[in-house]
This record gives C-alpha cells, structure tokens and sequence, in this order.
C-alpha cells in the first residue's frame, strides 16, 4: 500500500523560506516519478517541480530560480522535498504531493497549506 504523507507548510511573509517534504512508503520507489503541484484558491492545479526516477527535473517557469526539488531513496521510502525561497503572495496555495508509477498509475498526498502573506 502506498501511502504519501506532506509536512512543512505554514504562514509566512513575503520573502521567507519553507521547506515541504513528501515521504512516499510501502515499498520500493527508483521506478517511479515524483511531483509537486500546487492549486491557488480559485484556480487549477498546476505542475510546480518534477523529479523523474532517472533524475530528470522540471520545474514551472516562475518557481524556477527560487525553488529546488530533491529527493532521497530508503529500501522502503522515498523523499520529495521542495526548499521554497523568497516566495510570494502568488504562491499561496494548497501543495499536492504525487507519486507515478511506471505503469501511470498516480497517488497524491493530503495536500500542505502554503500561504504567503503580503
């Protein structure tokens, strides 16, 4: 059973730094991607930073140069993090975790609450 748990999101103001992290466990995880979306209060949901399993990277246009996507492997568990610099009102947020499989088939995480205040 996979299951993918999001800690570190919060309030902060514009310019602050959060740290979100997506622990993916049940199993073995090199196979597979992993991704952070996020969905603005009103808006849809949209790709913010992507690591493949063979360590690919994307990332939305406007995140690029102020957030930075890792990730890290256990025999069980694999980590997504994503260290969110000098954020903006424009952030705010609900960020999804997700996970592919090589198969496409897709879990997502609870969602963290991300909000930058102005």
């Amino acid at each position: 059973q996979v299951q993918l748990v999001e800690s570190g999101g919060g309030l902060v103001q514009t310019g602050g730094s959060l740290k979100l992290s997506c622990v993916a466990s049940g199993r073995g995880f090199s196979t597979d991607d992993m991704a952070w979306y996020r969905q603005p209060p009103g808006k849809q949901r949209e790709l913010v930073a992507a690591i493949s399993s063979g360590g690919n990277f994307r990332y939305l246009h406007s995140v690029k140069d102020r957030f930075t996507a890792s990730r890290d492997y256990t025999i069980n568990t694999s980590t997504l993090h994503l260290e969110m610099d000098n954020l903006e009102p424009e952030d705010t947020a609900i960020y999804l975790c997700s996970l592919t499989t090589p198969s496409r088939s897709v879990y997502w995480g609870q969602g963290t609450q991300v909000t930058v205040s102005s």
